[in-house]
């Protein structure tokens, strides 16, 4: 019984590896760019068959364009059991890019289970570029509520659905997840400031000079964030509890995430 891991090169999926490898699982990494993921093997959306063969599980990445493509492999394949890496804005409507996904993916023959992660605590890693670059950390709605979660307890979340694995209670159900803290990006800031002594001047940017500036590939996508960013002003995150659910410990703080990673932000 192989467990394959796809996004190979990413925080989550390095930390899933490391942890079913533990555990003394069969793992196989898979990577849209295996040259740059020693021991991993190529993974192609478009035909996912190749990686596919011989795995029983799978982590999967949330992508609406190759899930169908991602259903008839892993049906051809036999595998039992999927864990989709979703996102919380599933739950805001069908028409979310994650919700779309969640329902091609549910509609095989495998068990699948989704974990519907809020904000990563990692986006600030694209905040310290800027920092660098200018001192300044440069983005719309700065005063959003949001309650950003630790990328290892989203990783260890995983761990648990994979080895517990299909038939354990976890089929069919979505597991919505957030960190300990409803917070804005401001108070974020604020709190980088305090524990790493990094002197940032926060630029609050229009929804146009977001546009401008935070250039995405996928322009849908950059318009459902900045209108979700809206919809969180003066409105505290719910704290989500599938964290606890699934690892049997409290969410990872901020000041916790900013504690692993030191020299950031220096």
């Amino acid at each position: 019984m192989t467990i394959l891991v796809t996004g190979g090169r990413g925080t989550i999926a390095r930390a899933i590896t490391a942890g079913l490898t533990a555990a003394g699982q069969d793992v196989r990494v898979a990577s849209r760019e295996a040259s740059a993921v020693p021991g991993s093997i190529t993974y192609d959306p478009v035909d996912p068959s190749p990686a596919l063969d011989g795995i029983s599980q799978v982590f999967l990445y949330s992508d609406p364009h190759s899930a169908p493509a991602f259903v008839r492999a892993a049906e051809a394949a036999g595998v039992k059991q999927v864990v989709l890496l979703s996102s919380l804005s599933s739950l805001g409507g069908p028409e979310d890019p994650h919700a779309k996904t969640e329902r091609v993916i549910g509609s095989g023959s495998y068990a699948t289970t989704y974990l519907q992660p809020g904000a990563f605590m990692s986006n600030a890693k694209f905040w310290s570029h800027m920092v660098r670059a200018t001192g300044q950390i440069r983005l719309p709605y700065l005063d959003a509520e949001e309650a950003p979660i630790h990328e290892q307890d989203i990783a260890e979340a995983a761990l648990r659905v994979l080895l517990d694995g299909p038939g354990n209670g976890h089929d069919g159900r979505g597991y919505p997840m957030t960190g300990p803290e409803s917070m804005t990006r401001r108070h974020q800031i604020a709190l980088i400031t305090e524990l790493t002594g990094a002197t940032i001047e926060p630029v609050d940017l229009t929804p146009d000079q977001a546009r401008a500036e935070l250039r995405m590939r996928d322009e849908g996508q950059r318009e459902t964030l900045l209108a979700y960013w809206a919809s969180r002003l003066g409105h505290p995150q719910p704290i989500e509890p599938g964290v606890e659910q699934l690892t049997a410990h409290p969410a990872r703080s901020w000041s916790t995430w900013l504690t692993d990673h030191p020299g950031l932000f220096s």
